[in-house]
This record gives C-alpha cells, structure tokens and sequence, in this order.
C-alpha cells in the first residue's frame, strides 16, 4: 500500500493529510473537513494549479494575469509557452479574458486593468 502526505490548502487549518492507495481505492486520514479528504485524492491523482503570471504588452506596460481555474499542474510549462509566445494588445480591463480556452475551458484573464 503506497503512503502519500499533503497539506490541505482548502481552509486556513493545514491538516496534514495521508492518503493511502488500496489497490486504486483511495483511503485518506488527517483531514478534520470533507473538503481537505477531497484536495488530497485530487492532489494525489491530478494536482492542480491556478498559472499567476505578467505578460508583456505591445504598449511595453506588463499586464498581471492568471487562469479563471486551476489546470493540470503537469502542463504548466506548456502553457506558459504558450502565454510567453503570444503578442498582447495593449488594452485590458480587469476580468477581460487575454486567452480563451488556454486548457480545457480555462481562460487567461487580466487581473488588472492596462492603463
């Protein structure tokens, strides 16, 4: 049976949470909330993360941006190939998506505006 540790990052608790793989059935233990038993099954069969991140404008301003949700953590590089590859116009209003579909349904937006 493999052993794997997460510390739950859903509450300001940081239950140190261990999750056991029983022949594909996931067993966990740590956690005080339901919410810290369902981050670290998902951390351990597919961790996630939320890209935040600058872009470079054509204006020459830098734009601070990040993903609408959190994608695979194992295709972060690729993305940000992406992201660092693509010319930006220059004007942005916080929430406007810079990217559409950047993975599966998850958009690029400013977080801030461009002038």
């Amino acid at each position: 049976m493999k052993e794997t540790y997460v510390i739950c990052i859903e509450c300001p608790m940081g239950c140190e949470v261990c999750v056991k793989d029983n022949n594909g059935e996931l067993i966990t233990s740590g956690n005080n909330c339901p919410r810290g038993e369902a981050y670290a099954k998902a951390e351990v069969i597919t961790p996630r993360r939320v890209i935040t991140t600058t872009i470079k404008l054509t204006n020459g301003k830098m734009l601070a941006v990040k993903t609408d949700k959190a994608i695979k953590k194992s295709n972060m590089f690729e993305i940000m190939k992406i992201i660092n590859n693509t010319r930006f116009d220059d004007m942005f209003e916080q929430g406007d998506i810079v990217i559409k579909n950047i993975e599966d349904d998850i958009n690029l937006i400013a977080t801030s505006n461009s002038y």
